[in-house]
């Protein structure tokens, strides 16, 4: 199947599945999605045991490898998505929680690494380094699955704020701790799969420099460039196009260029959304680019869930696989629990926090097609069927159980009067 055909496959089967939830299932729309495209899969793998003269699941499995689920997440969909919720989030509301923010992106994800990563290191035998990487890849949250669950929780602004800023950003640094940690653990391959010969801590260390604070200043660059071209533009479909070649091809610019492409679109987005909005922005165009972007967001939000309920066929399913994918949820919801505490508690003599943050930004750190991308991306040996299995089974109990329950959790618990 060439992309065309690959493209019009998806949008139809998105559109279909969305309408079996929206007439039946009648849950929010993403994980709506991705249940009924599991239970289509699933069929298909049953239909398969009972006559496997059909070879149905054989076809359908071509087909999903395909697709390149991680290079259409990490070289597409995700620069596209990350700006478009980094679009939503002011500033001005950032400047009052960055401490949070900042701690959780950035401590919390190293926390969460190497709790994840010694934890499965212990279950599985596997070696330290490779454990680390998997504990990387499952630490960031999904900011797509978590700024979904905020729409309907109607928590309180501060607490809004620190759970989307802390997921958008958390999602760039745990993607550049990956990248870093790939590089260590597999010393044949560095972070963009060219060879090299390894270089220790030191060279990990500057490339974490280079593509977190390069991306971070790629994205401020191209932003404010983009905001001074607009503000001599009054033409709402210009305008909207300019933005689309921002996320675009600053994206493509900051990969090309080895800086982090998410963390380049998080800051872009920020900088467009807030100050190019007010300042570079009419008030038609304003309202077409937030309705574009909203527009952009559901479409991708969807084809990305419906692509992850499919990819159980590309998993290869073990006994061990599975126990260690069970394993690994209550590995990895320890882990979130240790990144949301310790940063709370080293702020809490400093300034007040919602009753129930805790608990809240614990079970709503919802993880998502990232981290099966990332799994994917690995290279090829003894321990990624082991991981991808884990990875898969944690992501697909975070989106349907944590995504169904943690709005009516934040819904009881963040309402109490704020402390600040």
């Amino acid at each position: 199947m060439d992309i065309l055909q690959i493209a019009s496959l998806l949008l139809v089967l998105a559109a279909a599945f969305g309408t079996v939830n929206y007439l039946f299932l009648k849950l929010p729309s993403a994980i709506g999605i991705l249940i009924v495209a599991l239970l289509a899969s699933l069929a298909i793998m049953a239909l398969d045991l009972v006559a496997p003269q059909l070879g149905v699941a054989t076809e359908v499995r071509a087909v999903v490898k395909s697709i390149d689920f991680s290079e259409a997440l990490l070289e597409g969909m995700l620069g596209l998505l990350l700006f478009a919720g980094a679009l939503h989030v002011k500033l001005a509301d950032l400047k009052g929680e960055w401490r949070v923010v900042a701690l959780m992106a950035t401590l919390g994800v190293g926390l969460s690494t190497v709790i994840a990563g010694f934890g499965f290191a212990w279950m599985t035998g596997m070696p330290i380094m490779i454990a680390l990487v998997f504990g990387a890849l499952i630490s960031p949250t999904d900011p797509v699955a978590v700024l979904g669950v905020l729409r309907q929780a109607n928590l309180k602004k501060s607490m809004e704020t620190q759970i989307a800023g802390e997921s958008l950003f958390n999602d760039g640094v745990g993607y550049v701790v990956f990248l870093v940690l790939v590089g260590v653990a597999f010393p044949a391959l560095d972070a963009h799969g060219e060879a090299h010969g390894g270089g220790g801590l030191s060279a990990a260390a500057q490339l974490f420099l280079q593509e977190a604070v390069g991306g971070a200043l790629l994205g401020v660059v191209l932003g404010f460039l983009t905001f001074r071209v607009m503000r001599r533009i009054d033409d709402y479909a210009l305008e909207v196009l300019i933005t689309l070649a921002l996320a675009f091809g600053g994206y493509s610019l900051a990969v090309y260029l080895h800086l982090s492409g998410p963390v380049m679109a998080v800051c872009a987005g920020l900088l467009i959304g807030d100050v190019g909005s007010k300042y570079g922005m009419s008030e038609t165009t304003r309202r077409y680019v937030d309705g574009f972007w909203q527009l952009i967001d559901e479409i991708l939000n969807a084809v990305l869930f419906l692509l992850i309920g499919v990819e159980v066929f590309a998993v290869a399913f073990s006994v061990h696989g599975i126990v260690a994918g069970v394993f690994a949820i209550a590995l990895a919801l320890v882990a979130r629990f240790v990144a949301v505490s310790v940063p709370v508690l080293l702020l809490r003599p400093f300034r007040g926090f919602s009753k129930g943050v805790i608990p809240i930004m614990t079970w709503g750190g919802l993880k998502g097609g990232i981290s099966v991308a990332l799994a994917l991306s690995l290279p090829e040996g003894e321990w990624k069927p082991v991981i991808l299995t884990a990875t898969y089974v944690v992501v697909i109990f975070s989106i349907i159980v944590q995504g169904l329950t943690v709005a009516p959790l934040a819904k009881r618990l963040g309402r109490e009067p704020e402390l600040v």
